[in-house]
């Protein structure tokens, strides 16, 4: 089964790009791996702080997940599945890449700000010749409607 990786984080157009793999997904029977990753720079403290703060980062990320997921079981009849990797994001998602075979599709939401579409956008873009997998990129204010239409 063809998996969209989508990433999770905190920006806005992480929305869009959620719905746009749900719904890709349920209309060609794919499936959908949710990635969320932790900067390795988030806990240079203390051993015992440094664990509770990655625990608390963990149990964040999984409630996050968690109104995603649910959306896309009871809307797009898709179960997704969640990856928490940490270190930095580039690496990090091309090694998810790596580890999957089954993963077939990149799923980006780009910024709509005058600073550019995001620095995910930016740092894949620059690669995108030489990525494993295609890489979709999908406008952070485009309507739902308009979603639903082109997927």
């Amino acid at each position: 089964m063809r998996k969209f990786l989508v990433v999770l984080d905190d920006s806005r157009e992480c929305l869009n790009a959620m719905r746009f793999a749900a719904m890709r997904a349920a209309h060609t029977g794919g499936g959908v791996t949710i990635l969320s990753i932790i900067p390795p720079d988030e806990f240079n403290h203390w051993i015992g702080v440094a664990e509770v703060m990655r625990e608390e980062t963990r149990e964040r990320i999984v409630a996050h997940y968690e109104v995603f997921a649910k959306w896309m079981r009871d809307r797009q009849n898709v179960d997704p599945e969640l990856v928490i990797r940490e270190g930095d994001a580039v690496p990090e998602i091309l090694g998810q890449i790596s580890d999957d075979p089954d993963i077939g599709v990149l799923v980006l939401g780009a910024g709509n700000e005058r600073t550019g579409p995001g620095p995910l956008v930016s740092q894949l873009s620059k690669s995108s010749g030489s990525l494993p997998v295609p890489v979709t990129i999908v406008p952070g204010d485009l309507s739902k409607e308009k979603l639903e239409a082109i997927t």
